[in-house]
């Protein structure tokens, strides 16, 4: 696999299209919540689209994937269909997680997408679970596991890429580094702000990157993939990026200022790859349009398609909770 990305026409409108569709789809979510058609959580992914979407492009469909509650952009860029998706924000059965989950436990398993989690840090033991699984029956299989800088406060945190380093696992650790752990400024939380020298502790190769380059992800994360799929054990990849919304719809970001927020949004990976395509004569106004259209078609049927989902029946709810047979 090639380690830098060669971006042309249609490799830099994929890369452009896939970030607004996660953008304009949680756009949408947010609008929805605020109609209460949504309800629960809602932790939305503005900003950061960069590192899921630059991460999944060095993957491949035998890799599996554990997200963070914070799991839109990565589901989406995994390549869950939006319909299904919607139909999980909404509650419905026809959700990919039959409506239990919502905004945080999205999941897939023909897509070997091992879902959000609620629990800070808590998909990185799981990542550890897959690998040690992987790498007896799917050799070259990588596990992709992505988490914030808050979880670096976890004991998971350390146990995880400790075990991974100790065994070879093939897991790439990517931390999504969007500076507030909820709320907490990462110089207030961790003396070593620098959390890929965290890794490095472990003797796990590790790399910082830019989060707000999809580019920059990418080529880091081709690079972490190569070196896993080599037989060189666990890769660490701190992606420093940024979230424009709040933590979730209850955060009154007392935290940060405005200024900051309007200070990072000049790095913000959507208008600058459209500048960019659009200064290298790859995307003209018309596709421009033609792309906002094709996205804004497809939230409209996954909206749709969400409406008229079902609701689970009552005398159902039990199933799941307790196992119905025990396997032999």
């Amino acid at each position: 696999m090639s380690q830098k990305p060669h971006i042309d026409r249609e490799s830099g409108r994929h890369l452009f299209k896939q970030m607004l569709r996660i953008r304009r789809f949680e756009a949408k979510c947010a609008e929805l919540y605020q109609a209460q058609k949504i309800r629960g959580f809602l932790h939305l992914y503005d900003g950061e689209e960069a590192v899921a979407l630059g991460v999944m492009q060095a993957l491949e469909d035998r890799d599996a994937v554990v997200a963070t509650y914070r799991d839109h952009g990565h589901a989406i860029a995994r390549g869950l269909p939006m319909a299904t998706l919607m139909a999980e924000m909404y509650g419905k059965m026809e959700g990919c997680s039959r409506g239990r989950g919502g905004s945080m436990h999205f999941f897939d398993r023909a897509r070997r997408f091992y879902g959000g989690n609620a629990i800070v840090g808590g998909g990185l033991p799981l990542a550890i679970g897959i690998a040690m699984a992987d790498k007896q029956l799917r050799p070259g299989a990588v596990t992709a596991c992505f988490f914030g800088e808050g979880a670096a406060g976890e004991g998971a945190f350390h146990e995880s890429i400790n075990l991974a380093e100790l065994w070879d696992l093939p897991v790439l650790f990517v931390c999504e580094n969007n500076l507030y752990a909820m709320g907490m400024p990462l110089e207030l939380a961790e003396a070593e702000t620098n959390i890929s020298r965290k890794a490095a502790a472990y003797r796990t190769p590790n790399e910082a990157v830019d989060g707000m380059n999809p580019i920059a992800v990418e080529a880091a994360a081709r690079r972490a993939v190569d070196s896993i799929r080599g037989g060189n054990g666990p890769y660490f990849l701190e992606c420093r990026t940024y979230r424009f919304r709040a933590h979730s719809m209850f955060d009154a970001q007392l935290y940060r200022t405005r200024e900051e927020i309007e200070l990072w949004k000049e790095r913000d990976p959507l208008p600058r790859m459209q500048k960019w395509l659009e200064e290298t004569h790859m995307l003209s106004p018309q596709e421009l349009r033609g792309i906002e259209a094709d996205v804004e078609a497809e939230i409209g049927k996954a909206v749709a398609f969400a409406e008229q989902g079902q609701w689970e029946k009552i005398e159902e709810l039990e199933r799941f909770v307790l196992v119905d047979e025990v396997p032999e």
